[in-house]
């Protein structure tokens, strides 16, 4: 079976506890992370060591946090008071650590779901959507990523354009797929306002509310988005329910794009929202 899961965020307690509900089976099952796989829970090391464990049968994709923890480590950015990062940092196995979270995905279609961690702006479609996360995962794997992660944070340009290049083309492509939550017809991002759905800036939506973006109709699943709650449309699955922050971890079971069950599990409270 096949099976999405939110933001696990560092909770590696949840993340058992799913794994024992759904009975998963490393040699049966198949399970995909949506992003932000540590941080700011309780058992950061724990998550990624038994993630690890899982091999082949979990597809991780990255997040926000994922990426800050690659720039904390290379020194390029500090660390957050709410950080939860410091038992990676010190593990004996660092960078093996590091290099497989190097590894990961930015988004994938696999059982009919396209998968992301945040977003996709409206000019997007499946394809082009693909092939710039899989510009950005080679950047990761290869030898300039510390170069790059010096230039990664920023909110401009906040506007696609097909003619985009270098740090700023890359730079757009990891703040949609990390970070969007609000957007225009146009795709002009907003990263301020991190309420529910019915908090929209004025013209904006939230991105998958755009009628003319180029994905509508197509399967996609997301998390990051802890205020905006469980979403279920037939095209659409949102899963971050806030694990961390007393919520509920939430897993669906998938097949040839159709959500066929949803699985949640009450959650302790990690932080207070806020910090």
């Amino acid at each position: 079976m096949n099976y999405l899961v939110g933001d696990l965020q560092g909770c590696c307690d949840a993340l058992e506890r799913m794994l024992a509900t759904l009975d998963f089976s490393p040699s049966r099952d198949r399970l995909y992370l949506l992003g932000d796989l540590v941080n700011r829970g309780p058992s950061s090391l724990a998550t990624l060591r038994r993630l690890i464990q899982l091999g082949d049968s979990a597809t991780c994709l990255l997040g926000n946090h994922d990426l800050h923890l690659l720039a904390v480590a290379a020194g390029v950015r500090p660390a957050h008071r709410s950080d939860t990062l410091q038992a990676i940092l010190d593990a004996p196995e660092r960078e093996d650590l590091l290099l497989w979270l190097r590894q990961q995905r930015l988004a994938c279609f696999e059982q009919g779901w396209l998968m992301v961690h945040a977003g996709v702006v409206p000019q997007w479609d499946l394809p082009q959507t693909l092939a710039l996360a899989a510009e950005v995962e080679a950047l990761l794997r290869g030898p300039d990523l510390h170069d790059f992660l010096t230039q990664m944070y920023g909110n401009e340009p906040d506007t696609w354009s097909d003619d985009l290049r270098g740090p700023e083309r890359l730079r757009f492509v990891i703040n949609a797929l990390t970070r969007l939550r609000f957007c225009t017809a146009e795709g002009r991002m907003d990263f301020k306002t991190k309420d529910g759905a019915d908090a929209a800036p004025a013209g904006f939506s939230p991105w998958f509310d755009i009628p003319t973006r180029r994905t509508a109709g197509l399967p996609i699943a997301f998390g990051h988005w802890s205020t905006l709650g469980l979403i279920t449309r037939p095209d659409l699955l949102a899963l971050d329910t806030g694990c961390i922050w007393g919520g509920q971890l939430s897993a669906a079971r998938v097949e040839a794009g159709r959500m066929l069950e949803i699985i949640q599990l009450p959650c302790e409270q990690a932080q207070k929202p806020g910090r």
